[in-house]
């Protein structure tokens, strides 16, 4: 069972095995069509696509009209309903991928261990690293049958915005913000309106995860970084733009033995929806 990474050669020993389901990932936030119509033209043998905004995500607004972010979770029954209709069982081992560095694939990733089901994924590397290997793409859209999996006790954790907003001044928890730099600092007004980051949060940019290659670092490098601004990861909050890429963080931890750090799944977007809550600028504390 892979739990964190798979290499390209290990997917592709299992690329046909009816026990796997292989999710194409890729996404763009400038343009919302650009993963699909890529996946269109090309794909790992056998996938299925995620579609970010409509299947790894849900409503942006709660039952009480109030903004959750630019990326809430789903319901946990509808990615139920979607991971059934990708064919996923409850013995299915899911690797999931992209084209980004894992930035979208390790949002599935997080999902699936959100509904207790352990057994997924993410291809190091990415398309590229298959590539790279010299095996095959293909256009071609299988079909596939009806899968029953079923939703367990998560694997994982999450907080909401008034638990952030509990938790600052009192150091308690450490909040670790996973959005490029200049984004973090406040400069970047194109992505982000309201520019800065949660008071106290720590800035570590997702692709600080990956070597040169494109591939993750290995656990004992992800260790050592790592250590230099969470001390005890089930202390640790994740976040970033909109839930997504803070997904990354959560893995490279993962990778690096360092399990047990909660998401926020609102971040920035929902976070700064609400100008009563505090925002700092500025270089990491």
């Amino acid at each position: 069972m892979y739990t964190t990474l798979i290499a390209a050669a290990d997917l592709a020993r299992h690329i046909d095995d009816a026990g796997w389901v292989v999710v194409d990932c890729r996404h763009d936030l400038a343009n919302l069509s650009a993963g699909r119509e890529g996946y269109a033209v090309a794909h790992l043998p056998h996938a299925v696509f995620a579609d970010m905004e409509t299947e790894l995500s849900g409503a942006k607004r709660g039952p009480d009209g109030v903004f959750r972010g630019r990326h809430p979770l789903p319901e946990r029954e509808a990615l139920i309903e979607t991971l059934r209709g990708w064919g996923v069982n409850e013995g299915t081992q899911v690797v999931a991928y992209d084209a980004h560095g894992g930035m979208f694939a390790a949002r599935l990733w997080w999902l699936l261990r959100w509904v207790g089901h352990e057994a997924v994924a993410v291809l190091d590397g990415g398309m590229a690293a298959w590539q790279a290997q010299g095996l095959a793409l293909t256009a071609q859209v299988d079909s596939k049958p009806r899968g029953d999996i079923a939703a367990h006790a998560s694997l994982v954790s999450t907080v909401s915005a008034d638990e952030v907003l509990a938790n600052i001044g009192g150091g308690a928890r450490v909040v670790v913000d996973a959005r490029a730099p200049d984004r973090y600092r406040g400069e970047n007004e194109t992505i982000d309106p309201v520019g800065g980051h949660i008071p106290g949060a720590k800035n570590r940019f997702f692709k600080d995860n990956l070597g040169a290659d494109g591939r993750f670092k290995d656990a004992q490098a992800l260790r050592a970084e790592f250590a230099q601004i969470v001390g005890d990861p089930k202390a640790a909050i994740m976040q970033c733009g909109s839930g997504v890429t803070a997904c990354h963080n959560l893995l490279a931890l993962e990778v690096a033995g360092l399990g047990g750090a909660a998401l926020y799944p609102g971040s920035w977007s929902e976070w700064c929806a609400d100008p009563q809550r505090p925002v700092s600028t500025g270089a990491n504390p």
